[in-house]
Parts: C-alpha cells; sequence; structure tokens
C-alpha cells in the first residue's frame, strides 16, 4: 500500500513539472536543463539531478526557476540522507517564503520519511505542515500518516488525536480503528479496545492479528468464555509465540472459571515470558491441581515459587500447606503456613494461615517457639477471632502438656466463665504441685483448695485433698494436715498416694505429740509394706522416736535394733538414741558405755558430737568432773563448729566455778562470750563470769570487759548495781577492810548512784565501829541530808554521838533537834532531849536547857542518872540566871538520886541555902 502510495505522488509532481517545462520551453531555452534535471529526479537520480538543479539556480536569472530549483535540492538531499537536508529545506522556506511549494517542502518531507519508516524524522515535518492549507484527501493521508508515525514511536496522545480524524474515512478509516484499538489495548482500557476491534474484525487483513488482541482482550475484561472461544480459533493459524500465549489465555480463562479440569492442560502449555515462568504461574497450576485433588503436583507446583514476597506467594505458601495437611505431612505443613502468615497481602489469608499453623504446632509441637508462645500470639494479633474459645482450650492443653500450669491458670481465671471446670481443676491441682516442689506451699495450699472446689473427677479430689494435707504438714498445720489425711482415708477411689497414707498419719500424730497414734499408724504401715524397705527403715527409727517420747524405752531400743538389721539408712541414730534410752531408763553406766563404743565406732557420724557432749553431761552428773571435762574437750577439739561446742564450754566454766577455780572459770566464759556473741550461752557466760567479779570484787574489771561485747547492753545502772552489790557482799560477810575499800570505789563511780544512801550508812558505820568518827561523819551527813529514810534515825543519832563527843555543841544541837523530832525509837528522842539539854547549857542558852531538862523529867521511863543530870542542869542554870529558890529546889533533887560528885554538889549548894 505505501509504495502504490509513494508511485502516485512521484506521478502527479511528475506531470506538473512537465507542463511546467513546456510551458517554460515557450520563453526560454534555460529550462531545457530544468526538464532534464527533473526527468533525473523523477528517475530517482537524485546526486544527478540535485548537481544539474544547483547548476541552473547559479544560472537562472528566473526566481521562479531558481526557487524551484532549491526546493528539488533540498528534496534531493533529503532522499540522500545528506547532513544538512534539513538546513536545506529550511532555507528554501526561508529564502523563498512565497513559494507555493512552501507547504508541500514541508509535507513531501515527511512523507518521504514516512515511507521509509522514519517516523520520529516524519514527525518532526508534519508538525510543520499548514493543515488548513491541504485539500480534503490529502488532510485525510496527512492526519493518518502523521497519526501513524506518532503511533509507531509510541507517543498515543497524539497518535489518537489524528487517527481518529480519519476513523470514519473510507481509505483510512479501518486502519485508524485499528490503530485506535491497539493503544486501548496497549493501554488496557479493554472496552475501548474491543470496541474499535469489533468494528474491524470483520476485514480479512486484520482478522488474524485481531484474534490473539481479541482473546486477550476479552480474558483481561473477564469474558472468559469468549477468550477461550478466541484463543481456540487463534491458535491453528499462530505462530509458536503466539501458540504459548493463547494456551495461556485458555488456561487462565478456565483457572478464573474454576474449571480446573480445563485449565490444566493449557497451563502446562505455556512456555513463560521469555521461556520462562514466574511465580504467578506456578501458583496457577499448583492452585488447579490442589482444586482437582492432585496435592503431589500441586506441591511440585507451589515449591517452585521461590523468593516471593507477594499475594501470590501468599496464596502459594497457604494452599502449600493445604495440600501437605491432606498428605498427612504435618511438619512441611507448619513450615507453609508459618510463611502464609508472616505475609499481609491477603489479610484473611494471613489470619487463617495463622490459624493453622497456631492448630498444627499444637498438634506437633513447633521447632521455632514454644506452642503456648504460637497459640498466645495468634490471640493476640486476632483478639476478636470466631477460633477464641477453640485456640484457648489448645493453650490450655499445651501450658498442661509443657507443665506451665501457672498460665493455664492465668488463662482460665480470666475466662468471664469456667465452662471448662475440668480442666480448672486439673490445671489448679497440677499447678500446686509445681508450687509444692517450689517449697512455696501457701500458694500451694491455695491451688489445692481450688482444685477441690470443683468435684468433677474423683481422682483429683482424692488426691488434691492428700497434697493439702501434705501442704498442711509442711506448714507445721499439723491439726489441719491430720484432718486432710482423715479425709483421705475415707477416699474410696484409687490413687498412688494411699500407698503411704500410715506413713504420713503417723509423721502427723507424731507432730502433735500424741505418741500413742503415733506408734499405732507406724506399726500399722509397718504392717502393709513390705518391699519399701527404705520408708520401713525409716518408720523403725520414727516408732522408735515414738516410744523414746512415751518414756517406753524398752520398746523404744527394740523399734531402733530393728531399724539397724533393715540397713537401708545408716545406723548410728539408732545407736546412738538406743544409748540415750538406756540412760533414761536408769542405766547410765550402760549409756556412757555404748556411748563411749559410739565415739570409737562412728568416727563419721553426724552424732558424734552429740554422743561427746552427752557423755561430758553424764560424767557430771555423777561427780566425775575430770571424764566430763575430758569429753568436752574431744567435743571442742574434734568438731570446732558444733552447735554443742558454746555449750560445752560454758558447763565446763561452771565446772570450774563451783570448784573455786575461779580462774580457770572466767576464762571459759570469756570465751563463749566473745566467740558465740548473741547466744543464749554467751548470755549465761556473762551472767556468770559477773558473779565471781563480784566475789572477787573485782567490779571495774567486769565493767572494762563487759563493755567490749557489743551484744550486751551494760547501762550505767547495771554497772551501779553490780559494783553496789560486790561492796555490800563484803560488808556482809564481815569482810570491813574490803567492804571499805569497795564502798569507797562504788562512790567514787557513782556518787549519786542508785545505792549512794545505803553505801555512805554502811561505810560511815564501818568507820564508826573501827572508831574513826571524823572519818564516818561525813558519811553520816550524806545519809541525814537527804529526805527521811531506813536509815535517818541511826545516822542522826551517830551523827550527835560524834559532835558530843567532840563537844561541838554547835554543830550537835541541829543534829540532836532534828533526831527529837524525826526518831521512832524512844530512847532516841530521850537521848536527844539529853543531850539537848547539856549542849544549851554549854551555849550559855540556860532558859532552853532548863526546858529540855523539863522534858526529860516528864518521861517516867528513865533512869535516875538521867534525872539527877536534869535537875543538875535545872539546878546550875537557875544559879547562872539568879534564881536561887528554884536552884534550891533543883539541887533537893539531886540529893535524892545522885551518886558520887553530883550528889557531893548537891550537898554543897543545899547547905549553902541553909
Amino acid at each position: 500500500m505505501g509504495k502504490k502510495m509513494f508511485a502516485a505522488l512521484l506521478l502527479i509532481a511528475s506531470s506538473w513539472y512537465f507542463t511546467f517545462a513546456q510551458e517554460s520551453a515557450v520563453y526560454t531555452n534555460e529550462y531545457a536543463d530544468f526538464q532534464k534535471a527533473l526527468t533525473l529526479y523523477n528517475n530517482q537520480q537524485y546526486l544527478a539531478s540535485q548537481s544539474l538543479f544547483e547548476h541552473i539556480q547559479k544560472t537562472t536569472e528566473n526566481e521562479t526557476v531558481e526557487s524551484d530549483c532549491a526546493f528539488y535540492i533540498a528534496n534531493c538531499a533529503v532522499r540522500l540522507n545528506q547532513q544538512n537536508a534539513d538546513q536545506l529545506v529550511e532555507k528554501f522556506v526561508e529564502d523563498y517564503p512565497t513559494s507555493t511549494k512552501r507547504n508541500s517542502a514541508f509535507l513531501d518531507v515527511a512523507d518521504y520519511y514516512f515511507l521509509n519508516g522514519k517516523y520520529a524524522y516524519a514527525r518532526k515535518w508534519y508538525d510543520k505542515v499548514d493543515e488548513d492549507a491541504l485539500g480534503r484527501t490529502e488532510r485525510e493521508k496527512f492526519n493518518f500518516q502523521n497519526g501513524y508515525s506518532a503511533f509507531a514511536t509510541k507517543q498515543y496522545t497524539d497518535a489518537k488525536n489524528y487517527l481518529s480524524r480519519v476513523e470514519n474515512s473510507q481509505e483510512y478509516g479501518s486502519q485508524a480503528k485499528y490503530y485506535i484499538g491497539f493503544m486501548a489495548y496497549e493501554s488496557d482500557d479493554y472496552e475501548q479496545a474491543n470496541q474499535y476491534f469489533d468494528q474491524v474484525s470483520d476485514e480479512e487483513k486484520y482478522k488474524e492479528k485481531l484474534s490473539y488482541y481479541q482473546a486477550d482482550l476479552n480474558f483481561k475484561l473477564g469474558n472468559f468464555e469468549k477468550a477461550i472461544t478466541l484463543a481456540k480459533e487463534q491458535l491453528p493459524t499462530s505462530d509458536a509465540n503466539e501458540v504459548s500465549e493463547l494456551n495461556k489465555i485458555i488456561g487462565e480463562s478456565y483457572f478464573n472459571l474454576e474449571n480446573y479440569a480445563e485449565a490444566i492442560p493449557f497451563l502446562t502449555e505455556y512456555k513463560g515470558k521469555k521461556g520462562k515462568w514466574n511465580n504467578t504461574d506456578y501458583y496457577q497450576l499448583g492452585y488447579a491441581y490442589y482444586k482437582q485433588g492432585d496435592y503431589e503436583k500441586a506441591i511440585g507446583e507451589f515449591n517452585k515459587i521461590v523468593d516471593g514476597n507477594n499475594g501470590v506467594a501468599q496464596n502459594a505458601y497457604y494452599h502449600l500447606g493445604e495440600s501437605y495437611v491432606h498428605l498427612d505431612k504435618k511438619q512441611e505443613a507448619l513450615n507453609a503456613f508459618r510463611n502464609a502468615s508472616q505475609m499481609d497481602f491477603d489479610l484473611k489469608i494471613q489470619e487463617d494461615a495463622w490459624l493453622n499453623y497456631a492448630k498444627i504446632s499444637y498438634e506437633i509441637g513447633n521447632p521455632y517457639q514454644s506452642v503456648p508462645q504460637v497459640l498466645t500470639s495468634y490471640l493476640d494479633k486476632y483478639p476478636k477471632t470466631e477460633y477464641r474459645d477453640e485456640i484457648e482450650t489448645l493453650l490450655i492443653d499445651s501450658y498442661i502438656t509443657s507443665k506451665n500450669y501457672g498460665e493455664a491458670m492465668k488463662l482460665l481465671e480470666g475466662k468471664k466463665s469456667f465452662e471448662n471446670k475440668q480442666a480448672y481443676q486439673k490445671v489448679t491441682f497440677y499447678r500446686g504441685l509445681e508450687l509444692y516442689s517450689e517449697d512455696k506451699y501457701q500458694e500451694a495450699r491455695e491451688m489445692f483448695t481450688k482444685s477441690i472446689k470443683e468435684p468433677i473427677d474423683p481422682v483429683f479430689v482424692s488426691r488434691a485433698t492428700y497434697w493439702k494435707a501434705e501442704t498442711d504438714y509442711s506448714l507445721s498445720n499439723f491439726e489441719e494436715a491430720l484432718i486432710g489425711y482423715k479425709q483421705f482415708e475415707q477416699e474410696s477411689t484409687p490413687t498412688p498416694e494411699k500407698v503411704n497414707l500410715d506413713y504420713n498419719l503417723a509423721y502427723t500424730y507424731f507432730k502433735l505429740k500424741n505418741y500413742s497414734k503415733a506408734a499405732e499408724y507406724f506399726n500399722q504401715f509397718l504392717s502393709k509394706n513390705a518391699d519399701d524397705r527404705v520408708r520401713r527403715n525409716d518408720a523403725y527409727l520414727r516408732l522408735g522416736d515414738a516410744y523414746f517420747a512415751s518414756s517406753n524405752y524398752s520398746a523404744a531400743v527394740s523399734a531402733y535394733e530393728k531399724a539397724i538389721n533393715i540397713g537401708e539408712i545408716d545406723p548410728d541414730y539408732a545407736y546412738f538414741q538406743i544409748a540415750m534410752s538406756n540412760g533414761f531408763a536408769g542405766n547410765n553406766s550402760k549409756k556412757n558405755q555404748q556411748l563411749e563404743t559410739f565415739i570409737k565406732n562412728q568416727k563419721k557420724s553426724k552424732f558424734r558430737d552429740d554422743a561427746l557432749f552427752e557423755l561430758g553431761n553424764s560424767y557430771v552428773k555423777v561427780g566425775e568432773t575430770s571424764k566430763a571435762i575430758q569429753f568436752y574437750d574431744q567435743l571442742i577439739s574434734d568438731y570446732p563448729t558444733s552447735a554443742f561446742v558454746s555449750n560445752a564450754m560454758l558447763r565446763q566454766g561452771l565446772v570450774y566455778y563451783n570448784q573455786g577455780t575461779n580462774s580457770q572459770a572466767l576464762g571459759k566464759f570469756k570465751t563463749v562470750a566473745e566467740k558465740y556473741p548473741n547466744t543464749a550461752d554467751a548470755t549465761q557466760a556473762v551472767a556468770t563470769a559477773r558473779l565471781i567479779y563480784v566475789d572477787e570484787g573485782r567490779v571495774d574489771e567486769y565493767a572494762a570487759w563487759v563493755r567490749t561485747l557489743d551484744y550486751v547492753e551494760v547501762t550505767d545502772a547495771d554497772l551501779d548495781n553490780t559494783t553496789y552489790e560486790s561492796a555490800e557482799k563484803q560488808f556482809l560477810e564481815n569482810k570491813p577492810e574490803q567492804a571499805i575499800k569497795l564502798f569507797n570505789s562504788y562512790l567514787n563511780q557513782f556518787p549519786k548512784g542508785l545505792h549512794a544512801l545505803q553505801a555512805h550508812f554502811y561505810l560511815a558505820q564501818l568507820y564508826f565501829q573501827k572508831g574513826l568518827s571524823e572519818t564516818a561523819a561525813p558519811h553520816y551527813e550524806a545519809v541525814a541530808n537527804v529526805s527521811q529514810n531506813e536509815f535517818t534515825e541511826e545516822a542522826l543519832t551517830r551523827l550527835s554521838q560524834i559532835y558530843l563527843e567532840q563537844k561541838n555543841w554547835t554543830q550537835a544541837t541541829p543534829i540532836l533537834e532534828r533526831l527529837e523530832e524525826e526518831a521512832q525509837i524512844p530512847q532516841n528522842v530521850v537521848f536527844a532531849q539529853s543531850n539537848l539539854m547539856k549542849a544549851n547549857y554549854q551555849l550559855n542558852q540556860y532558859n532552853q536547857a532548863v526546858s529540855y531538862a523539863e522534858k526529860v523529867l516528864g518521861n517516867a521511863t528513865i533512869d535516875n542518872k538521867i534525872k539527877s543530870d536534869a535537875h543538875v542542869i535545872i539546878a546550875r542554870s537557875a544559879i547562872k540566871t539568879g534564881d536561887e529558890a528554884k536552884a534550891k529546889q533543883a539541887y533537893t533533887e539531886v540529893e535524892k538520886v545522885a551518886s558520887g560528885e553530883l550528889k557531893a554538889e548537891a550537898l554543897y549548894y543545899n547547905a549553902y541555902f541553909k
């Protein structure tokens, strides 16, 4: 078609120039060359033609001829593909703007490039053409060829613009519709493509090509049945590449119509793009096999999808998993579902894959993470899933299987209702056992209680009852444990715990100190369980302990001997207890003999230190203290870390203390106090050491030592008491020198101490007894100067005596006045009054002297000596005051009762008054 059109163009051009040449020949001969050049041009002798036209252009004087030559020179340059062709055409247009060939030049060049398939060049020149200057026929041709050039250069917008102008053209319409349809096809506008293709489908020249495109676009429009029909019609006449593509169209159309059996043979015939299938191709064939139940082949195709990370790959992994499930290859299915669940292109498939991944993980386990983790992750991701109850049930079972009872508990108790009460009963029981094994007894007890409260399965009710009792026992709730064991005893359900019930009951009674019942159940256990030798051995030991605690020592010895005979448990404890039983039975010599044998034979026994301690104690009781000290020493030497060492040292100290060897005793007590601080033994050691220091009056040393013991809180009051006690002890034991020394030491340390009053008084008494009145006086004064106390009267009496002996009447008077006022003993009152009359007389206080003398005389119980002294004081005072009458009367009374010098004095004054 192109060549015919081009020939027509040349014919038109040739005719025009022929006419022009004839006309030119009429006017001038110079156009002969022009005619020759034109002939060469028409004969496609472009180089020769161009050369001749250039010659004519240079020689002509005719502007029209010159313009025409320039036109053909440029045309020849275009056809000769000369580098300056474009410039020549442009130059022609510039140089001859009024030339009638200006538009023809653009169009002619464009058509030339078009006919030679240089569509980009053609487009360049078509864009210069003035379309309005063209006739209808030329315009249609221009629009078609310009449109096709744009189509060929992928400039679809321009192509559609120009081609649509001639889609109704008789000459170019069919071609324009075809290309417009094709561009719509290429742009995925299948509706428009189908519309245009249908308009030219009956034309034979398009029919072959259109069948393929129509089949494809109908496929893409979802008209799968029509696509199948068209593709099948096209198959016999198509080349190999089209056959492959048509098979794909047919196979995929059947696939989309879910006619998988028909799809498979066509899909398998597809050769792929450039001979290579993509993941979608493998998926479709694999899915078709899957839907046909041919899972092996489906797996083969799905497994060819590699490095996929898109919706196709996700679907493939999902159906790969389904295929493996059908073939019972669950491990492979697990991996496939896992891959599908990790992609989020299709959220529904992802969720379903997650569900299958979780379920299969529960069934066969999971090598990537624990089954509970998988199930929990699913529930976390899909909290509102319709399968929540099912997955939670699986999760609970997986927790139970993996012994993660704590998490199972959380899940069960987090549910709004305990529909699965049997699971709850089971989980709480096993969680209780788990907590019990971790020594979390209180929490375990709560679990067993919860299990009992859901009495679905009688076996678990029974077992939980038993283990609750075990837990109570471990918590030392022995009364509760006993109740639990007794309840379990009534259960008829056979459980593995039944075999040791008597044994446990016996232990519980033992802890409750019901030794008779303990012995009963130990004997009951021993009568039934002949095979468990270790437990029988232990039962005999505890049976012996029950008898021992009940003071049935012969039965205890028998039980311990049976334990020794079984020989499953080290017999050292039994040997030790046999010796102790004999001791408590009164056979101390046998006890000591057996303990000494025990010490020799049981070198590695953990009770050997017990034996040494008991031997020491035993020999102390019978007075064999040297042997006792020997065994205590052996205990301390052989077992320096034994719990008995501190008490053994303390007992050694007590032995020495009782023997009066205080130095050795103090050494032991100090060792205990310093090596075992804050213990009862240390406290007793300090207390006994204090006694020694007090006995020996070494309280200062005691105080200095005890302050080095940071666990002993010794206050000033404690030291006050101890120091005073030491002095008082010497006083009471009639050791005046030591007493004086210690009382003075006490008062020096505690001048205002708790016992300062007593210390002053006893010290005053000691000095007074030694005749050291002046030394005693300050201490009596100290006693007298405090408020009324038990020593006040005696202190006032002694102090007044001291002042009277010193004739210190001034100091004696106030003391005597207090004594008169405060004394409770009548003799002391008389003593005060009689000495007050004398002191006042000596102080020339005659009226007071007479007053006190009269007080004395008013006491009917006084002896004659005091009476005569009183009358003398009255008489002498009266003489001093010039009251002779009173003096005469007083001396008369003196004469009656006095003797010696006083009587002589009375006789003298009586004679004087006569």
